[in-house]
């Protein structure tokens, strides 16, 4: 028994002296190190577990690697140069040319020409357009999502994915390990017992112990690697404004053109890190024509080499605003740095407007964004909350130039901690477009004031500071 006791005096301390030397070595901010070794030391075994299941927040991925080596010789895309972005730009617009260098050294992929860009609002218009993209596949369907749910509209995709596999398409579905559980039963099994090839984001020990607070929320839909779906869009009936009080508004955008490798690229890289089989050949990246005037680029973001890639696309893009921001976001936590940098555009001279649902899918988070919202009004930003149903839409807008879409939300969770898939498009027509549909939104919101923030009962304002405490994780 004395053996034990020794062992355990030995190891607890050792254990305790490893996690904390990994914390002062692999957290960037001195704030966040120092909480964990505290943690870690006043709170002996729990403190190591938890950092463990919620500190290490960095996976190494042998898929990047893969992709730089096999994926660069399908083809040679229509790279867009500084006369074809300018010409698209137009005069009035060329202050953000800096953003598109910014960018091209942020993220691996370049500037893709001669893209086609459809938005589709809420389920009603997306859900039969990415139906009927399956329904006409000939060669493949790769499809990854956050949330598939077994509802009618999980059970209508799964029936199209079926007929798809039964007919000789090659078909691949990816869902998130966490995103599997918001439905019960789980699809996994569902999908499986159809003979449709499926697999878990984060399914494999060790990677799903140490994921367990990461998350693919990624939501990607590629037919035949020429048509591309993407945005903030879970398939479950929610997305259907007919489907009661929990339904949410959304944009999913349908894209065609050099692009839609992009996309396909980046569910390749989940797949082979998930199952270890890759997918390669005319069936997944065929060649790619032109087929509109879009110029746009396909950008990770996640808690792997893509670390705050999304977070700095923010800054490059607030940055280099002069005219206007339009911000639409579920989920508004942003830190300190994005803080200020909204400030300082609004200070000289830009109009910042932020759209946030009224009522919010997670209460906790909308406490936590009201705890922290005055640091914006305070310097003129403009906040709008919009009515029922809840919107779910992750939209920026520069300039009516310039749009940002895709699945990230204004958070750390998004920014930090979860695998993501955004898209800037250069294109002055999308973007007054959905500049026009913000405005939309904008027209029948609230707008929050100062005095609004202020006048909150003292209860509420405790209640919000505390979850605000809890951001980094909501």
């Amino acid at each position: 028994m004395d053996y034990w006791y020794s062992l355990v005096a030995f190891l607890v301390p050792l254990a305790s002296l490893l996690a904390s030397g990994h914390a002062v070595l692999s957290k960037r901010e001195p704030r966040s190190a120092l909480t964990w070794v505290a943690l870690i030391w006043l709170v002996p075994v729990f403190g190591v577990l938890l950092y463990l299941l919620f500190g290490i927040n960095r996976i190494r991925r042998r898929a990047s690697a893969l992709r730089r080596m096999e994926l660069g010789r399908h083809q040679s895309m229509h790279v867009a140069d500084n006369a074809e972005l300018m010409k698209r730009l137009a005069p009035d617009h060329t202050h953000l040319r800096p953003l598109a260098d910014a960018l091209n050294r942020i993220t691996v992929r370049p500037l893709i020409g001669g893209n086609a860009v459809q938005y589709l609002v809420d389920g009603e218009e997306a859900y039969p357009a990415m139906l009927e993209a399956i329904r006409h596949a000939h060669r493949s369907v790769t499809l990854a999502t956050y949330i598939f749910g077994n509802d009618e509209v999980g059970r209508e995709f799964a029936a199209e994915l079926e007929s798809a596999a039964r007919r000789g398409v090659q078909v691949r579905v990816l869902i998130d390990n966490a995103g599997e559980r918001y439905s019960w039963p789980s699809m996994v099994g569902y999908l499986r017992r159809r003979k449709v090839p499926v697999a878990r984001f984060f399914h494999r020990f060790p990677a799903r112990f140490f994921g367990m607070n990461l998350r693919n929320h990624r939501k990607l839909l590629v037919v035949d690697g020429r048509i591309g779906f993407t945005g903030g869009m879970n398939i479950r009936r929610h997305h259907r404004l007919d489907s009661g009080r929990r339904a949410a508004r959304d944009i999913q955008f349908r894209f065609q053109g050099p692009v839609v490798r992009h996309l396909q690229e980046v569910f390749y890289e989940d797949w082979f890190f998930s199952t270890g089989e890759r997918l390669d050949g005319e069936d997944w990246f065929p060649e790619l024509e032109p087929a509109g005037q879009v110029i746009a680029r396909g950008i990770r973001g996640g808690p792997d080499d893509n670390l705050l890639k999304h977070h700095m696309a923010l800054h490059a893009a607030i940055a280099c605003a002069r005219h206007s921001l339009r911000i639409v976001t579920p989920y508004f936590l942003p830190d300190g740095t994005l803080v200020t940098a909204l400030n300082l555009a609004s200070l000289r001279g830009v109009q910042v407007d932020i759209v946030l649902p009224a009522h919010n899918n997670l209460p906790f988070v909308h406490w936590a964004a009201m705890a922290q919202i005055r640091q914006v009004l305070d310097n003129n930003c403009r906040v709008w909350l919009s009515g029922r149903p809840f919107d779910h839409t992750k939209l920026l807008v520069v300039d009516d130039a310039w749009t940002f879409l895709g699945s990230s939300n204004w958070d750390p969770r998004s920014l930090r901690l979860n695998f993501e898939f955004n898209v800037e498009c250069y294109d002055r027509q999308l973007a007054i477009d959905m500049a026009a549909r913000v405005d939309a939104r904008i027209s029948h919101a609230q707008r929050l004031r100062r005095e609004d923030v202020d006048n909150r009962l003292l209860p509420v304002r405790l209640r919000d500071g505390v979850a605000r405490l809890l951001m980094p994780y909501l």
